[in-house]
């Protein structure tokens, strides 16, 4: 399966040209499953429907900011059980934008699966929240697997790089409340010497907008669970998307993720 994680960046900048790039990219990469982070949606337009066409089934946030700006999971196979929270842990996240969210999607493949698309708060300073926001996450996917033995595939913006305790603790390295889990960080399984920034400089996005000083992090993920000795799927590969212009054009201000995986046998 091809699964794929990325920030629209919702309309901002010059939102008709970055249309384009992302229509014909997203089309092109053919994901059977994304996660996007800052999808828009109102009532009378639907990015995701939009970028992707037909053929995915789409479940959205149901509590977005005032402008529609939210996160969304497609899937080229139909759902089964939807299960979302918002992960407002502590009163200063409550008073900011993206309070932090998780979704949670049964996928009906051919061979079952939970995809899951993970949004924690973004200020630099709430790494305290990011923390509780991560164990709460992952009990709310023991809570839903039970006994079940299905893979679960974890996407999306975590908005912290691989060195911060709330990725180490979806990694396994350090356990956070009590608690422990075990996920493969499949860029850093793939791409053990490369940094693989996400929110770089590199972009002008980043550094001509609300971050000029930003000197680069890798804080988009694709994780796969553990269970046993290890993942239960392995990558063929994984790689960067968008993370170039397009006849002068960035697609977003984040570069993207996407991964072949397939079952460990």
């Amino acid at each position: 399966m091809r699964v794929a994680t990325l920030n629209l960046w919702a309309r901002h900048g010059s939102w008709s040209e970055r249309r384009e790039v992302l229509i014909a990219g997203l089309r092109d990469l053919c994901p059977d499953l994304i996660a996007f982070q800052e999808s828009v949606v109102t009532d009378d337009y639907d990015q995701v429907a939009d970028l992707l066409g037909p053929g995915y089934h789409v479940v959205h946030q149901e509590q977005g900011e005032a402008d529609g700006t939210r996160a969304s999971i497609a899937s080229r196979w139909p759902l089964g059980e939807i299960r979302q929270r918002r992960l407002a842990v502590t009163t200063r996240v409550n008073l900011s934008e993206f309070a932090g969210w998780i979704g949670l999607a049964e996928v009906l493949a051919p061979e079952p699966l939970l995809f899951v698309n993970h949004k924690p708060s973004f200020r630099l300073a709430h790494e305290h929240e990011r923390e509780l926001q991560a164990v709460h996450a992952t009990r709310l996917i023991e809570e839903v697997l039970g006994e079940r033995g299905l893979h679960v595939v974890v996407a999306g913006d975590f908005d912290a790089p691989p060195e911060a305790a709330s990725v180490r603790f979806w990694s396994g390295l350090q356990s956070l409340r009590g608690t422990s889990v075990a996920y493969r960080d499949v860029w850093q399984w793939t791409h053990p010497h490369d940094p693989g920034h996400t929110f770089t400089p590199v972009n002008p996005l980043v550094k001509n907008g609300n971050w000029p000083l930003e000197a680069g992090r890798r804080i988009d993920y694709l994780f796969v669970r553990c269970h046993g000795n290890g993942p239960t799927l392995r990558p063929e590969n994984c790689r960067q998307i968008f993370d170039r212009p397009v006849n002068g054009i960035w697609a977003s201000d984040h570069f993207g993720l996407v991964a072949d995986l397939e079952a460990a046998r």
